[in-house]
């Protein structure tokens, strides 16, 4: 049976370890990273910007910077909050630099372990598998121009696209089928990265502290989901009276507009 990788102590326990973490970023970023370290909960000191940011797992080489950040289903609207984060971890190589140079290659990966709740702009849901940004220039016809090699990708495995390449597959199923399939997963166990994470993730491998924490983490993590919940329906009771639609309510609490229709029909 798998510890689930929705939960942070045993996330972390996973892509900390050399093995996993080489093998899955070669996989995501296809580069070699040379680990010189890894940390987790990281913070710059100064703060970075006017946002006191903290990284699950930060690591760095002499030339590159390599974040990864795994998000849930409360969090997981807040793309700014990942650009932000993205950004910042370029901005703060200039504080010590006497030039505008950037020395270090940024990467961040993001894992978003539930469904997209939000849209684009034009209301379109958003449903990809692998999202991908670069920070190049490109010409008005198109052609991008390699001036940076910072790079952003998203992984959401509730979206499955045929077109995913298979070494970054594997990985979306390992994190999928240890939250929906944990007792009976199907996964690639002749790579060598996930063969070494489920390992890790094991229950019988997990020690009684870390299975504690993991207990008290996943319960922490349902309180401020349900205080969440509880606030986000006050701050629809509002909008209803002031007069503001459904589709307007949704977007400034994150309910469905069939819970706020539900609430409408039902208050006071």
């Amino acid at each position: 049976m798998l510890g689930n990788l929705d939960n942070e102590v045993i996330f972390k326990k996973a892509f900390t370890d050399v093995v996993v973490f080489k093998t899955f970023v070669k996989d995501v970023l296809g580069i070699d990273f040379e680990v010189g370290t890894i940390e987790t909960e990281k913070k710059f000191t100064p703060k970075v910007g006017s946002i006191d940011f903290e990284l699950d797992i930060y690591a760095e080489s002499a030339d590159k910077r390599v974040c990864i950040e795994i998000q849930r289903v409360e969090y997981d609207h807040h793309f700014d909050r990942f650009l932000h984060y993205f950004l910042m971890l370029i901005t703060e190589q200039q504080r010590s630099a006497k030039e505008y140079s950037i020395d270090q290659t940024v990467y961040m990966i993001v894992i978003l372990t539930a469904p997209y709740t939000m849209n684009e702009k034009n209301g379109k849901p958003i449903v990809d598998e692998v999202l991908l940004m670069n920070i190049n220039p490109q010409n008005l016809k198109g052609a991008m121009r390699d001036l940076y090699g910072h790079q952003f990708v998203c992984l959401n495995p509730n979206h499955p696209d045929k077109d995913t390449p298979r070494q970054i597959r594997d990985w979306l199923d390992l994190i999928y089928q240890s939250i929906h399939s944990p007792e009976r997963p199907v996964l690639n166990t002749q790579h060598e990265g996930i063969k070494k994470a489920i390992e890790l993730i094991s229950f019988e491998n997990l020690t009684p502290e870390e299975r504690t924490q993991a207990k008290n983490k996943e319960a922490a993590r349902v309180t401020v989901a349900k205080i969440e919940y509880r606030r986000n329906f006050e701050i629809a009771k509002n909008f209803i009276a002031l007069g503001l639609d459904n589709a307007t309510i949704a977007k400034g609490t994150d309910l469905t507009t069939e819970q706020i229709e539900q609430l409408r029909n039902t208050k006071d």
